[in-house]
């Protein structure tokens, strides 16, 4: 019943996906380093194992990236009190690449998103989250069942 706008909804994903790759390859950049530098652009810290679960990043791909940016300065590394993982945030220079290469992503998807959702994007946002939530729910076997 569904199949044909599942189907529409998947192949609309996977294009957004090939956007943020071809604008990283356009920017010189590695993919994984543009996911990196969104995730961590919003001012706060965020644990390696929650940016590669909100991001779908295999958590060794993040440690390479991790790694490297932490080599160029652009990285930091927090440990918590109590916590054995450790918490990620831009440095001041990790904030001013960013600064370089964000923006043109963040222009863009404001474009297409006031072209496309003026007035809808409140119900389109709510609806999307909602449907990946339970989309990963159901394609998640309880522990113990792997059908």
């Amino acid at each position: 019943m569904y199949r044909e706008q599942i189907r529409r909804v998947m192949i609309g994903v996977n294009i957004i996906e090939g956007s943020y790759d071809e604008i990283a390859r356009r920017l010189g950049i590695k993919e994984n380093l543009l996911v990196l530098l969104y995730a961590l652009d919003d001012g706060r810290a965020h644990s390696q194992v929650e940016i590669s679960r909100n991001w779908m990043m295999p958590k060794t791909t993040l440690n390479t990236i991790v790694r490297e940016c932490v080599e160029k300065g652009l990285v930091e590394l927090e440990h918590q009190p109590h916590i054995r993982e450790k918490y990620l945030r831009l440095t001041p220079e990790g904030q001013a690449y960013g600064q370089k290469i964000l923006p043109l992503v963040y222009e863009a998807e404001e474009r297409a998103y006031r072209a496309v959702l003026q007035g809808a994007e409140g119900a389109f946002v709510e609806g999307f989250e909602a449907f990946a939530q339970a989309l990963c729910r159901e394609m998640t076997p309880p522990p113990g069942k792997t059908k």
